[in-house]
């Protein structure tokens, strides 16, 4: 066990495959870390690609001391009392949501748009997310047992989202897409990448491609700028914790990067360190060899 570094650090931690093992559940080790790290004077901040609004009860009952969300659109500090102070908000330029809505269509690309308070699902893309996450859900009943759980004790929704034709078009921030064809992910990189910013997703398509879409310079590692200069915080003194490729600005940025065990090998090689997975206690083991619990 590492000696306890008394240094004031902040910390950076995303949600799916990080705290959330992708809608099924948290590790109890994970509340317990991040609880004693606030406890010992440090900061932690969720850094998700997920809306506000989208972010489970479950992990914001965990505490945290700010929030930056779809994937750094936003960025709010949270008081004591509960209020959020915003620090950083960049809505996507009405130009840029159209053209981006007009390539998708043209294309009969599945997709989900992002706003701070919600997520809207073009038909046909939500029962087609429904159904892998229940699949994926199914796969981790064995790590439920192993800790101490049944399938009741995780109804934790993947992700909750409402009718397209209910979205605010001035309001979108950033997209996510499911597309059959494998080389959509490429060609929308090609295509879009003067003016967006074109990750690969975090779902697993058997012959098809997925991503992520924002405006071109948002990007967790942005928002983290913003939140450390607001803070009057040194990036020597940041740590950031994550598993796929919406993380990678955010490596770059901190002082500490910290991969999770089963990141993509290229995310890992990006990391300082590597730690166990989601569910084999990976945030605390992290938290633990960093010093701060």
């Amino acid at each position: 066990m590492s000696e306890i570094d008394t240094t004031p650090r902040i910390v950076f931690i995303d949600v799916d495959g990080t705290i959330l093992e992708h809608g099924s559940v948290i590790a109890p080790s994970t509340v317990t870390a991040i609880r004693s790290a606030r406890r010992a004077g440090h900061t932690v901040y969720l850094c998700t690609g997920r809306s506000a609004g989208d972010i489970h009860p479950a992990v914001r009952e965990i505490g945290f001391d700010g929030v930056i969300s779809n994937g750094g659109a936003f960025a709010v500090r949270i008081d004591d009392d509960g209020t959020e102070r915003p620090i950083a908000a960049h809505l996507m330029p009405r130009a840029l949501t159209d053209r981006m809505l007009g390539y998708f269509e043209d294309r009969g690309i599945h997709y989900f748009l992002q706003t701070d308070d919600a997520v809207y699902a073009s038909p046909g893309i939500g029962a087609a997310a429904d159904e892998f996450f229940r699949q994926r859900r199914d796969r981790h009943a064995e790590d439920l047992r192993a800790l101490g759980l049944d399938d009741d004790d995780a109804p934790l929704p993947a992700i909750s989202y409402r009718p397209l034709g209910e979205v605010d078009l001035d309001q979108v921030v950033k997209a996510t897409f499911i597309s059959a064809d494998s080389d959509t992910l490429a060609r929308a990189q090609a295509d879009l990448g003067d003016a967006f910013h074109v990750i690969p997703g975090s779902i697993p398509m058997p012959g098809g491609s997925n991503g992520e879409i924002a405006q071109l310079g948002v990007n967790k590692g942005s928002a983290i700028v913003e939140v450390l200069d607001a803070l009057g915080l040194d990036a020597a003194d940041s740590v950031g914790i994550g598993d796929s490729w919406n993380d990678v600005e955010m490596f770059e940025v901190v002082g500490t990067a910290v991969a999770m065990g089963g990141a993509d090998p290229e995310l890992q090689a990006r990391a300082d360190f590597v730690t166990t997975g989601v569910l084999d206690d990976g945030v605390h083991g992290a938290l633990v060899r960093l010093g701060l619990v």
